[in-house]
């Protein structure tokens, strides 16, 4: 079992790379499971046709921890286990408190012994990298740490936080530093900045994609560009970047 953590600031398409990735490994016929760790719960839409699903807090709201795997978890394209940690509702709680009730239950639920995945990822709002953000980091879930970037200022400076937030771990047998994705903007000197952030945390761009229409155009239609668009040079990208973030994962 390969366990990736992936953060990126909001708005990066960390979720639309992470989604795709997902379904890229399924295609191959591995086992994968896709636990979303944003208050939005929409992580893993483009999986199961767009439609929201229930989320493990949702659920522990309405029944408490009297709760089954089957409720908790949605099967999405390619056999993808997909699970929704969800937040509290708006102006109340706190929604890491709520990422760590999530993994919990699903850890209490033995949801990785009966599924037995090949690969989970972990896809984690990283604009904050504190408390119940910071859990997929910790020993027990993710073996390695990716971080979705592009050259944009704010996208950089989150990147660089988020490293900073796993290099505190290090030593203490949690999740390690497995690379950068860089997601592009097309912004002036992009990749310059990009790898220039690797050298500055001793880390390295693991894959690119490229800007392209095709990922809304995907999107619209409630899939992700493996499925929706499987020929084509985006979906190809995709499945390069499943296999580099898989092979960087191992060490």
């Amino acid at each position: 079992m390969i366990k990736i953590a992936v953060y990126g600031k909001g708005g990066i398409g960390k979720s639309t790379t992470v989604s795709n990735m997902a379904a890229a490994l399924a295609e191959r016929g591995l086992k994968v499971m896709q636990i979303g760790c944003d208050p939005k719960a929409d992580s893993t839409a483009g999986l199961h046709g767009g439609a929201a699903i229930p989320t493990v807090l949702d659920l522990m709201r309405e029944k408490g921890r009297d709760v089954s795997l089957e409720e908790m978890t949605v099967a999405g394209y390619g056999g993808v286990v997909c699970v929704e940690a969800g937040g509290p509702a708006p102006g109340r709680g706190c929604a890491g408190r709520g990422i760590i009730a999530a993994l919990d239950l699903l850890k209490a639920k033995g949801a990785y012994e009966a599924y037995q995945p090949d690969v989970i990822f972990y896809d984690v709002l990283g604009d904050v990298v504190c408390g119940g953000f910071a859990m997929p980091m910790h020993k027990g879930y993710a073996d390695a740490v990716f971080i979705v970037t592009s050259g944009e200022n704010m996208a950089i400076h989150a990147a660089a936080n988020i490293a900073m937030a796993v290099e505190s771990f290090k030593g203490r047998g949690y999740a390690r530093l497995g690379g950068l994705i860089l997601n592009r903007r097309n912004v002036k000197n992009e990749e310059e900045k990009v790898r220039e952030l690797a050298g500055d945390i001793h880390s390295a761009v693991v894959g690119t994609l490229d800007r392209s229409d095709i990922v809304s155009q995907a999107e619209e239609l409630g899939k992700t560009v493996v499925e929706a668009f499987p020929d084509s040079p985006m979906a190809g990208q995709y499945r390069a970047l499943a296999d580099a973030v898989l092979a960087a994962a191992k060490g």
